[in-house]
């Protein structure tokens, strides 16, 4: 990343931490996170339980479901439910599940980005990896952010967040007219219910999930027992991410669009998606470590991390940013793909941990699969000629 695009998001991150240091502390927030760390633990120690349930509720709900135990096994079934639309135009939700899978390299058709931060980068077509979970676009400053929308889009609206706000979405409308299909994650799913709830400022994944075919892509640690559980979550994510207490939407898919107006004749297709369909994701994380799946996707680690803060989205893994981004990476992908995406980088300082809502112990899963790093061949160089020079010289130079 350049220096002024770190100058940017340090500022932004900044910007966060006032508006999270006002209510993160209350009573009622406190009582919060408590009751999110008992929700994850306990989604954990019963997920196989969990997972059964859900697969009986989305039966009941009407929505489609299919296993992905990796991220190919997710690009093809999205695949095979795109080609059945035969799709050429699809609306995308923000999701670092999404990223996860790489859909929009995937994908040989347009994929529109309905995030504004996200078809930002996206418009930006090079070096537009995103900076934070909940603000992907947190780096680039207003006057970057016009010239990337004016060259893009042929457009000349000035350097005023309205207008660039408004000039992209008239494009992105004009480009979704004739989309049939639309793709987003989830924040969490209710087990008992057969719900999933995603939250959003912007309105756009209600665009989304009202075109025919709404596919739905979620880890498996998404899933918890209740839809208030499910609420608790998000909530907490809210306010860690974005120091609100609330997002402007919640949307909450429990199946089909359906009406039972005439006789109580039930009829599909009303307004919304004639067809919900959720992929659950394994993708590594029946293997990985229980804290590593206690995350909630607030960014609150990075924006605390002073790693982070100094080199930017260079230290994580595709969407997943940070220390923890570089720890799932070894059950997603492999020991090496762990050692790039920066294993060395984190000085195990542990502020993470601290401003973490669930306490994930980041610093410490680090500094373990250092160890397991080593074992298969992936450490510094200069760490073996150190370890090299102190045996056979007793001096480490």
């Amino acid at each position: 990343m350049k220096n002024s695009e770190l100058e940017t998001m340090r500022k932004s991150f900044d910007t966060v931490k006032r508006r999270s240091s006002s209510i993160k502390n209350l009573p009622s927030i406190k009582r919060l996170t408590s009751r999110v760390r008992e929700i994850k633990k306990y989604s954990f120690d019963n997920k196989d339980e969990l997972l059964n349930q859900v697969l009986e509720s989305f039966k009941r709900n009407d929505i489609e479901y299919k296993f992905a135990q990796t991220s190919q096994d997710a690009l093809n079934i999205i695949d095979e439910l795109i080609d059945e639309y035969d799709a050429k135009v699809i609306a995308k939700a923000k999701s670092n599940t999404l990223g996860e899978i790489g859909l929009k390299d995937h994908l040989d058709i347009d994929v529109v980005e309905t995030d504004l931060g996200d078809r930002i980068l996206q418009l930006k077509k090079e070096d537009n990896k995103p900076v934070h979970p909940t603000g992907p676009a947190s780096h680039l400053n207003v006057d970057e952010i016009t010239s990337i929308v004016n060259e893009s889009l042929d457009d000349d609206v000035s350097a005023e967040p309205t207008e660039i706000m408004k000039a992209v979405r008239r494009d992105v409308l004009k480009r979704l007219e004739s989309a049939r299909v639309g793709i987003s994650g989830a924040n969490a799913i209710a087990s008992e219910e057969g719900s999933i709830v995603m939250v959003h400022n912007e309105g756009n994944i209600s665009i989304v999930s009202l075109k025919d075919l709404h596919i739905i892509v979620a880890g498996i640690d998404k899933i918890v027992p209740t839809l208030e559980d499910a609420i608790s979550v998000v909530k907490l994510e809210t306010v860690f991410a974005t120091g609100s207490f609330v997002t402007s939407y919640m949307n909450v898919v429990s199946g089909p669009s359906k009406t039972a107006d005439i006789e109580k004749k039930l009829i599909k297709n009303m307004y919304g998606a004639e067809r919900v369909v959720v992929i659950l994701l394994d993708n590594g994380r029946s293997d990985a470590i229980e804290e590593c799946l206690y995350c909630i996707g607030c960014g609150n680690c990075i924006v605390h991390c002073p790693v982070y803060n100094t080199v930017g989205n260079e230290f994580g893994f595709n969407n997943y940013l940070g220390g923890r981004g570089v720890a799932m990476s070894k059950f997603i992908e492999d020991d090496e793909t762990c050692f790039d995406s920066g294993l060395y980088m984190c000085t195990l300082c542990g502020l993470c941990t601290l401003n973490c809502p669930l306490a994930i112990p980041t610093n410490e899963i680090i500094e373990n699969m250092r160890k397991l790093s080593a074992d298969a061949g992936f450490y510094p160089k200069a760490h073996y000629n150190i370890k090299e020079n102190v045996s056979k010289r007793d001096s480490p130079y």
